[in-house]
């Protein structure tokens, strides 16, 4: 039995942000990671070319800036550059192997009892905690939905989480399934490199250019967000002229509103729409049926692939270890309560980076977390 004042679970970004804000206040404190290494979605489940789709002014970690030099749009390694240098000014040393498998509150306590096991040794570790902070983030695991046949389909299926290039697909016919961000970037990569690609787009989105993503984000902070929302459609609008025509129609609420209120990200387009007009990237809908290498969609339509991407989402794992009589988080492993109260729950247990509001959200919580545990400390 290790006793710890806070135990942090999970050394991704929102764990090593929320280290760092209580060694700024020197709260001793215990980051336990169930993978080799901090911030693993980045260093071995990010495709090749992907960098950070905001700002580098929206994307830093609390009390340090990006060094001078570093582009406005922060490549993966880099970011692990970065995210590797952060760690080590404020001396964050996480353990690592280390899986939680059951979190509980002992009210005779009045601590957090924490058992886990230790993967490199095959030995099972236990901790107490006055202060538990679940830092695992959205993205624990890759969801991989139920289409009817897939089983029947004959060639490579996979996650996006395992996808790093396009180069091993020239020439096959790839299809995508998922229009979010990751989606529409792989698919880019794809036809880039001579895959024959497709994506299913099942639902409306915002299709909008860094440039105008970033003058949002800083006019929102000086004007109404539906104003700042009207402005920048219309611009993405003249920019990208009708792009239903293709398979692709807008949402009704803006995108930095509807961000705020689903979490739903508005695409950061990385050329993938001027693929799409050119018609070197197809658009479909929804996949009905998978009969062998054939696919049939929505509006009796049909086609042969050779590969399936998934690009679609994450899901957390909170849910499966965190044993919360009341309930912080729901029945998907996310906050029940809204921004901007969603971080705090009962007992000393708090939530870092489930806000849905990505770097920036990780950075808030974690102040508003070390604060919190100060006060309560000051207050004992």
């Amino acid at each position: 039995m290790e006793e710890v004042v806070v135990l942090i679970v999970g050394a991704g970004p929102a764990g090593l942000a929320m280290a760092a804000c209580l060694h700024q206040r020197s709260v001793p404190y215990l980051v336990v990671e169930r993978e080799d290494c901090s911030a693993s979605l980045w260093r071995c489940r990010a495709y090749d070319r992907v960098k950070l789709h905001l700002a580098k002014e929206f994307c830093a970690l609390p009390h340090m800036p990006y060094p001078d030099g570093t582009p406005t749009y922060v490549p993966k390694m880099e970011f692990v550059k970065y995210l590797d240098t952060y760690a080590e000014r404020f001396s964050v040393e996480p353990r690592y192997c280390i899986s939680v498998e059951s979190a509980a509150y002992d009210e005779g306590a009045c601590r957090w009892v924490v058992t886990a096991r230790d993967t490199t040794a095959s030995t099972d570790v236990m901790f107490t905690a006055k202060f538990l902070v679940v830092a695992t983030g959205e993205n624990a695991m890759g969801v991989l939905p139920e289409v009817p046949g897939i089983e029947s389909f004959p060639g490579e299926t996979l996650h996006s989480s395992t996808y790093r290039s396009g180069g091993i697909y020239a020439g096959k016919r790839v299809l995508v399934v998922g229009c979010g961000n990751s989606g529409m970037e792989i698919a880019y990569d794809l036809a880039n490199h001579g895959a024959h690609t497709t994506i299913v787009v099942r639902s409306p989105v915002h299709i909008m250019t860094k440039g105008l993503i970033r003058l949002g984000m800083t006019l929102v902070q000086h004007v109404p967000v539906t104003i700042v929302d009207f402005l920048i459609v219309t611009i993405a609008n003249f920019t990208y002229g009708d792009l239903s025509r293709y398979g692709i129609v807008r949402p009704k609420t803006g995108p930095l509103l509807l961000k705020a209120k689903t979490g739903r990200s508005p695409i950061v387009d990385v050329g993938t729409a001027g693929l799409i007009k050119r018609g070197v990237i197809k658009v479909f809908g929804e996949i009905s049926n998978i009969i062998g290498n054939k696919l049939e969609f929505e509006g009796d339509k049909e086609r042969y692939f050779d590969v399936i991407v998934f690009a679609t989402g994450y899901k957390t794992t909170v849910s499966s270890w965190l044993k919360d009589e009341n309930c912080m988080m729901n029945n998907d492993g996310l906050p029940k309560k809204g921004y901007p109260n969603h971080w705090k729950g009962e007992n000393g247990l708090y939530c870092a980076g489930f806000a849905r509001r990505g770097l920036a959200g990780i950075s808030m919580d974690a102040k508003n977390i070390a604060d919190d545990i100060v006060s309560t400390i000051k207050l004992a």
